[in-house]
């Protein structure tokens, strides 16, 4: 008989590397969706056909034989190196250079968290990733894709929403000590406050606390004083220093407020009326690489809001 191997041969090592996987037909017939005599037919013929012993048949437990380790480990190789060459051919269509541009605090502390991830799925796509503030106008032809923060108004372009923005104070507990207690929005007039001037598009200096408090209904708290900061990364930085009260988002802060670094006061949430969202050019996701990455961040986004 000849010893070539056939596409019969091919799926009986499909059924061997599993086996020899588990060292267990049961097993390896459970994730094959067959039947334990089915897997052990099966190696039974591959080996008849192979001339040598793959597996001993030990009570209650399989070992391989030396030829049946050898083997496993050409098979697995062998394997690894189809799915990976799989993998390439698939993403090949998607590769090349992806223009990715976002406001500064959500790349740092929502996006690059996560971008291993979308590296390890698209390995072939090259990002170019560029940080520009929110008063820095959007233009048609500089990115491919941009994460902003806005109303979802944007002449011109196409827009598809992540998530709204819901906004609070914080601070850090070294703050509080020695000073009056901060329990209602009143108490704010003991406490320096922190301003991120580049809240979202088109925002004043003063949006954020202005926002919280009017809808909180506490017009007569002024705010119009403290730091002032035109990142809203460096307005943390300065809250856990213990610099003062600041204004958080809570896309990026869960990080602070579980390790303790800012505790929020207040037990009020506001939604600032404002969305993250991806903004590109119409017919832009008619590539299909730009579609794959647009979609990927959809998906993180999705992920992120599930409890």
């Amino acid at each position: 008989m000849s010893r070539s191997l056939n596409s019969q041969t091919h799926a009986w090592l499909k059924v061997f590397s599993v086996s020899a996987r588990h060292l267990s037909f049961t097993r390896a017939a459970e994730e094959l969706h067959v039947t334990t005599g089915a897997v052990s037919q099966q190696i039974k013929q591959l080996e008849e056909r192979l001339g040598f012993k793959l597996f001993r048949r030990l009570p209650r437990r399989l070992e391989l034989t030396d030829e049946g380790l050898r083997l496993s480990l050409v098979v697995d190789d062998a394997y690894q190196a189809v799915g990976l060459e799989v993998r390439r051919l698939r993403s090949g269509v998607m590769s090349g250079i992806l223009r990715l541009r976002s406001v500064p605090s959500f790349l740092a502390k929502w996006l690059m968290p996560r971008l291993p991830r979308l590296q390890a799925r698209f390995p072939d796509i090259e990002l170019q990733v560029v940080a520009e503030d929110s008063n820095i106008s959007l233009r048609e032809g500089d990115f491919d894709l941009a994460l902003d923060l806005n109303d979802g108004q944007y002449p011109g372009l196409a827009i598809t929403p992540l998530m709204d923005e819901v906004i609070f104070p914080v601070c850090a507990p070294s703050l509080l000590r020695g000073k009056p207690p901060l329990r209602q929005p009143e108490d704010l007039a003991w406490y320096p406050l922190l301003h991120d001037v580049t809240a979202w598009r088109g925002s004043s200096d003063y949006a954020e606390w202005e926002h919280f408090l009017r809808e909180i209904d506490a017009h007569h708290v002024s705010v119009r004083r403290g730091y002032t900061f035109n990142r809203n990364q460096l307005t943390m930085d300065a809250a856990i220093s213990g610099m003062g009260v600041a204004i958080a988002r809570q896309t990026l802060i869960t990080n602070e407020l579980k390790t303790g670094s800012l505790i929020a006061p207040f037990a009020q949430r506001v939604a600032t009326g404002k969305r993250y969202g991806i903004v590109h050019v119409p017919g832009a996701l008619d590539d299909r690489r730009v579609k794959a990455v647009h979609d990927w961040l959809v998906e993180e986004a999705n992920r992120s809001k599930s409890p």
